[in-house]
């Protein structure tokens, strides 16, 4: 597709480092660049393609001294097949229901964002966010963003994710489920093997998950979803098991 050239210029700054999330020891710098204006779309589907993520307002890559850890991945939805696990997970949970919605939040999708952050990962900054941080989060977005909301047979909100549509595939910004739910729900692998098939029904060719981490146990469920690429330095290629 040919690209249309950007109306501005695209300025690139990077953070001081901070102590890394996910791996102990480790220090962590990020290149940020602002999203903003009539081409922010394009902007932002050329740097997600090229390994960049969004958060509220703007794209960032890590740039980590000394470490190369985090791994831009994406699933090739035409390929994907699930099975084993994977087939019975998405068999387990054909009684929700998925609604795409606007991002806006919502006293509900706090609430399970809440139990979910304080349960599953209590030592994080974002256990500690408030509602209007959380609001900020899902409605702070220059580019066309939207809600997959999880619902059980009783219209109980169960699970959701944060996405952005790209030209060619959908971005996982980030999901939340509920941490009571019984464990063979297995809500998280259901959220993307969701999003693979809706990817599917709107004729696009990837799913894209953010970074894989091998070393971070939070990361590592990424590579259950094959085929999958990775960026590199020669662009995306398959990653290998």
């Amino acid at each position: 597709m040919e690209q249309t050239p950007l109306k501005r210029p695209q300025f690139f700054f990077t953070t001081a480092p901070m102590p890394c999330p996910y791996l102990e020891g480790r220090l962590e710098r990020k290149i940020v660049t602002d999203l903003a204006g009539a081409d922010a779309d394009m902007v932002h589907d050329a740097l997600s393609r090229a390994g960049f993520r969004r958060s509220h307002t703007i794209a960032y890559a890590p740039a980590c001294p000394g470490c190369q850890a985090c791994v831009p991945v994406r699933i090739l939805v035409r390929e994907f097949t699930s099975g084993g696990t994977l087939k019975r997970i998405w068999k387990t949970n054909r009684d929700l229901r998925v609604d795409l919605v606007r991002p806006v939040a919502t006293a509900e999708q706090y609430q399970l964002f809440s139990r979910y952050q304080q349960r599953r990962h209590g030592d994080s900054d974002m256990a500690l966010m408030g509602f209007f941080d959380y609001r900020s989060m899902v409605e702070d977005s220059p580019i066309e963003t939207v809600i997959a909301e999880v619902r059980d047979d009783h219209g109980a909100l169960v699970g959701a994710c944060l996405l952005d549509r790209m030209v060619d595939g959908l971005s996982a910004v980030y999901s939340f489920f509920d941490p009571d739910a019984r464990t063979k729900r297995s809500l998280g692998t259901f959220i993307v093997l969701w999003l693979i098939d809706q990817a599917r029904v709107e004729g696009l060719g990837h799913v894209y998950l953010g970074y894989w981490i091998e070393d971070s146990p939070k990361m590592a469920y990424k590579k259950r979803f094959r085929p999958l690429e990775s960026f590199g330095p020669q662009g995306w290629s398959r990653l290998e098991p």
